[in-house]
């Protein structure tokens, strides 16, 4: 077939090749890797722009797209809207949170700063959930009225990539506690035992080492990629191989999100994982 034309469908399929790449590489789902691929392959050779597609019907009009399913389509919509693709830089390694909450109305540097390392979060998806619970009016310098510009903001940015509004990561609609405290033990174990892949992040890694360990698994209908934290404030405190990053993805719906698993250092939980964010669900949890 004669080369496609068009920039945007190029650059997509690149990224969802390079997305199968790395899953392979890392050991993820052979039939997730596939799917990535053959929508990379799909993609590079379709005859329409895929930024037309998206502008007169948004994702839903991109999961139209034979070997394109729902996940992927939103995949391709924040590539088209941001120019990111926050998973891809995950397993790249390359992600920096400052840029991304930098995107949203109202967020300088320094604000963006702030709110990383007090919440530890860095997608957007996440932030959301952070400004619907109550968290992020315990970020420094901002109160319920900055909060509420800032979930309205995110609300807006988020639902022109999601397929259907309003789908934002509560306790309710997440993975269930246990099932996230699965995650973190399977990830640490198999980090100490030198049984995961590892990745060289960007940030606060001058020396460019592959240090740190991944994990893709898949558990009830959810994604998981688990991450040893690598933030400012675990790096300063000397945390960086116990906190545990977990993201999820959920394809029916497109729930995605993010929660940081800890030991707890004082309280009732002193000692034993807690997940930040659901405290009240690890307390209600029998002991042991």
């Amino acid at each position: 077939m004669p080369d496609n034309p068009h920039s945007d469908n190029q650059a997509v399929a690149e990224r969802l090749r390079e997305m199968a790449g790395l899953l392979a590489a890392q050991g993820a789902n052979p039939f997730r890797v596939n799917a990535y691929r053959k929508a990379g392959d799909t993609v590079a050779q379709l005859r329409e722009d895929l930024r037309n597609i998206f502008d007169k019907a948004g994702a839903q009009g991109l999961d139209t797209i034979p070997g394109v399913g729902k996940g992927i389509a939103t995949a391709i919509a924040e590539i088209l809207t941001t120019g990111r693709w926050g998973q891809l830089d995950r397993l790249r390694g390359t992600v920096d949170p400052l840029q991304v909450f930098q995107t949203i109305p109202g967020v300088g540097k320094d604000l963006a700063r702030r709110i990383h390392d007090s919440l530890a979060v860095d997608t957007l998806e996440a932030l959301e959930a952070a400004a619907h619970d109550g968290r992020l009016e315990t970020v420094p310098g901002i109160g319920p009225r900055r909060a509420a510009a800032i979930r309205a903001s995110l609300t807006a940015m988020l639902d022109r990539v999601r397929r259907r509004p309003g789908l934002t990561p509560t306790p309710q609609n997440e993975p269930q506690l246990a099932l996230l405290l699965e995650i973190d033990r399977e990830y640490r174990e198999k980090a100490a035992a030198g049984q995961l892949p590892t990745i060289a992040p960007r940030r606060f890694n001058p020396e460019g080492a592959n240090w740190l360990p991944i994990l893709h698994a898949e558990r009830r209908g959810w994604h998981f990629t688990a991450l040893f934290s690598n933030t400012a404030r675990a790096h300063e405190l000397g945390t960086t191989h116990d906190w545990v990053v977990i993201y999820f993805y959920e394809d029916e719906h497109h729930v995605e999100g993010q929660r940081t698993v800890v030991t707890e250092t004082h309280g009732p939980l002193v000692g034993k994982r807690v997940v930040r964010g659901r405290e009240r669900e690890c307390r209600e949890l029998e002991p042991g």
